[in-house]
C-alpha cells in the first residue's frame, strides 16, 4: 500500500496540469469568485429628459441621501418620452426619468434584473412624487433574464467540451500525423472539423430558444437576423476555443479538464449570475474578456429589449475580433503540431 501511495504522488508530480488544478486553482477561485459574488448593484445609471432635466440632475447629485447611488449618463432638456425609452432599449442607462409639467415619470430597465430591483427600491423611497414603470420585464421574472444567457451557456458547453476532444481523438488514434501528408492546410483541417459541430450547435440553439420562449414565455421582441448573426459569431468563437484546447492537449482527459477550466469563469464572471456592475473592478475586467459576456448582451438585447444592430455593434464586433484571434492561434498551434511529422514523412519517402 505504501508503494501505491508513493507511486500516486510521483504521478501527480509529473502531471503538472492536474497538480496545478489541485493546489493553485482552489485558491484562485476563492479569491476571484469571492470578489465576484455580489448581487447588489450600488450605482445606477440614469438618463434624464424633458425641460426640467438639468434641475432634476442637480437635485440627484446634491441630495446627500442619494450620494453615490445614481450615475448621470445623459441630460437632455429637449428629449421626450421616446428618448427616455430609447436610452433603456439601447442599454445606455438602468433607468430614465422624464420631466415635464406633471410628476416625473421613471422608466426602469427590467432586462437588467438586479439593477431593476435596486431601482425599484430607490424609486419607492421617492414616494408619490414620481410615477414609475418597469419596461421589457414588467414582473422582473428571473427566467426572462436567464434563458437568453443559458442559450449561450449551452453553446459554450457544446463548443468547449465536445469540440475540444475532436482533434485529441485523432492524436490518440494516431491519425493526426496523416493530416500532414494530405493536401489540406491547417485552416482547412480545422474548418472541416468544426463544420459538423457548427451545424449541430446551430440546431441546438434554435431548439433551446424556441423551448425557452414556449415553456417560460420569454418574449422575442427584436430582429431574428441580428440574433442569428450574434449567435453565429459566438459559435465560431466557442468552437475555436474548443479546437485550440484540443491542439494543446495530448489526451481526452486533459482536453476535458482544460474545457472545464475555461467554462467555469464563463458561468460565474460573464454577468449571467452575478451582475458585472456589482463586481470588483479587477474581477469585472476578467468578465469583459469572456465571449459569453458579449453573447448575453446580444441575446438579452434582442430578445427582451428589441435592440437594433446599431446599438449591438460593439459586442458583435468584439466577438468577431475574438473569433479571428482564437482561430489564428488554433491554426498556428495545429500547424506546429503536424508540421514536424509532415517533414519526417517526406524525408522517409525520399
Amino acid at each position: 500500500m505504501r508503494a501505491m501511495i508513493v507511486k500516486e504522488f510521483r504521478e501527480l508530480r509529473r502531471d503538472r496540469r492536474t497538480l496545478a488544478m489541485l493546489v493553485a486553482l482552489p485558491v484562485l477561485l476563492l479569491i476571484v469568485f469571492g470578489f465576484a459574488a455580489n448581487f447588489t448593484v450600488g450605482t445606477l445609471g440614469v438618463t434624464i429628459t424633458g425641460p426640467n432635466a438639468q434641475t432634476v440632475a442637480d437635485q440627484l447629485q446634491a441630495n446627500p441621501q442619494t450620494e453615490g447611488e445614481f450615475r448621470i449618463d445623459a441630460v437632455d432638456p429637449t428629449g421626450t418620452d421616446a428618448t427616455a425609452r430609447d436610452a433603456l432599449r439601447d442599454d445606455v442607462s438602468d433607468l430614465a426619468i422624464v420631466t415635464g409639467a406633471g410628476k416625473p415619470m421613471v422608466y426602469i430597465d427590467g432586462s437588467n434584473l438586479f439593477a431593476a430591483q435596486a431601482a425599484k427600491i430607490a424609486v419607492a423611497q421617492m414616494g408619490p412624487a414620481v410615477d414609475s414603470e418597469v419596461l421589457y420585464n414588467p414582473d422582473l421574472k428571473t427566467s426572462w433574464v436567464m434563458v437568453p444567457a443559458i442559450i449561450g451557456l449551452i453553446l459554450t458547453f457544446i463548443g468547449g467540451i465536445i469540440t475540444s476532444i475532436g482533434l485529441v481523438k485523432e492524436r490518440e488514434a494516431g491519425t493526426l500525423e496523416q493530416l500532414a501528408v494530405m493536401p489540406f492546410s491547417p485552416a482547412e483541417v480545422i474548418a472541416g472539423k468544426i463544420a459538423p459541430y457548427f451545424l449541430l450547435a446551430s440546431l441546438d440553439m434554435i431548439a433551446v430558444t424556441l423551448l425557452g420562449i414556449w415553456i417560460f414565455g420569454v418574449p422575442f421582441n427584436g430582429n431574428v437576423l441580428i440574433f442569428a448573426l450574434g449567435a453565429a459569431v459566438f459559435l465560431f468563437v466557442v468552437l475555436g476555443v474548443g479546437v485550440f484546447i484540443s491542439t494543446i492537449s495530448k489526451t481526452t482527459g486533459q482536453a476535458i479538464q482544460a474545457a472545464l477550466m475555461v467554462m467555469l469563469p464563463q458561468v460565474l464572471l460573464s454577468g449571467m449570475i452575478f451582475p458585472l456592475d456589482a463586481m470588483a473592478a479587477g474581477v469585472r475586467w476578467i468578465g469583459y474578456l469572456l465571449p459569453l459576456t458579449y453573447f448575453t448582451k446580444i441575446s438579452q438585447g434582442v430578445m427582451l429589449r428589441g435592440a437594433e444592430l446599431n446599438t449591438l455593434w460593439l459586442p458583435i464586433g468584439v466577438l468577431v475580433l475574438m473569433a479571428v484571434v482564437i482561430f489564428g492561434a488554433a491554426v498556428f498551434r495545429l500547424k506546429r503540431s503536424i508540421a514536424p511529422a509532415g517533414r519526417a514523412v517526406v524525408r522517409s519517402a525520399e
